[in-house]
């Protein structure tokens, strides 16, 4: 159990004697199943437990909370870094086809909300900068990042050419670090379940001296301590599948306002490589039939 689990255990064990007999039988349940309790609503922890969604509510407000949905952002926070895929996918598989699809959208709508109003534009212009401003920018995700990393990677190309995507082939991600230095950009795309490598390798690129810009997702990813800027995306998903949209939405905003700082350099590349797409027939192109 991690520290943060350990400190609201520590007050959910505060307030018991002041709790109602329905309000302690939800502290034993979460006490012994939280990290199944974290992505219930209050009406299913409700059910679950055996008292009213209302009861539910006060529960978090005694807690110290401004209601249950803050508390359960707490506690999502704390612990889905440590759910197994498994675990994720036990989370998952009592909806229906309709219900899935429904659910899914919404979730990914409230990642990119949530995302836009936690957006720091400072943080965001300084990594415009430092990414126009690097000797060479190389991208780091693994496992379900690394999708991620490459698409920034792909259109990054098309704007620069010191644009370097880190994968995990022959040589170790680790291997590639010892080619980093002053002058050179990290940018490290991480969410839950944090790759262990994808720490190892950011922490060994700022030691040798490359500036640290992270993507994740809030403040207990592991990565916040060793960087020295932060963008941070939502991908709560209650699911063994990541949710990326709102990772590649943020990215999106910053590859436009990269192009945008350097636009006469990425015209003059796009425009040579339209010359080669056409040249080479890179491109279906559908013809036009006259009658």
């Amino acid at each position: 159990m991690n520290t943060e689990i350990r400190d609201l255990m520590s007050r959910i064990e505060k307030y018991r004697d002041g709790m109602s007999k329905g309000q302690r039988a939800i502290s034993d349940y979460i006490t012994k199943n939280y990290e199944k309790a974290a992505f219930m609503t209050a009406a299913k922890l409700g059910n679950v437990v055996g008292v009213s969604e209302s009861t539910v509510s006060r529960y978090a407000v005694l807690l110290g909370y401004d209601g249950y949905p803050e508390l359960q952002k707490a506690f999502q926070g704390m612990i889905k870094s440590r759910l197994t895929t498994l675990q994720r996918m036990e989370l998952s598989v009592d909806a229906d086809t309709g219900a899935i699809v429904k659910n899914v959208l919404k979730a990914d709508i409230n990642n990119i909300k949530n995302t836009l109003e936690q957006i720091d534009i400072g943080s965001f212009d300084r990594i415009v900068k430092l990414i126009l401003g690097a000797k060479r920018v190389f991208l780091l995700g693994m496992r379900s990042a690394a999708p991620v990393v490459e698409f920034m990677g792909y259109y990054m190309g098309f704007m620069m050419d010191n644009v370097f995507v880190v994968t995990s082939g022959v040589k170790d991600v680790l291997e590639q670090m010892v080619h980093l230095n002053d002058g050179d950009v990290l940018i490290t795309v991480s969410f839950p379940r944090y790759a262990k490598r994808a720490v190892d390798a950011t922490e060994l690129a700022r030691a040798r001296g490359a500036k640290v810009i992270v993507i994740t997702d809030s403040v207990f990813s592991p990565l916040i301590p060793i960087s020295h800027e932060v963008l941070y995306a939502h991908s709560d998903m209650a699911s063994f599948v990541d949710s990326l949209v709102a990772p590649l939405s943020l990215i999106n905003a910053l590859l436009l306002a990269v192009s945008t700082q350097s636009k006469e350099k990425s015209m003059e590349k796009l425009e040579y490589l339209e010359g080669v797409w056409n040249k080479y027939g890179v491109y279906a192109q559908k013809e036009v039939k006259e009658n």
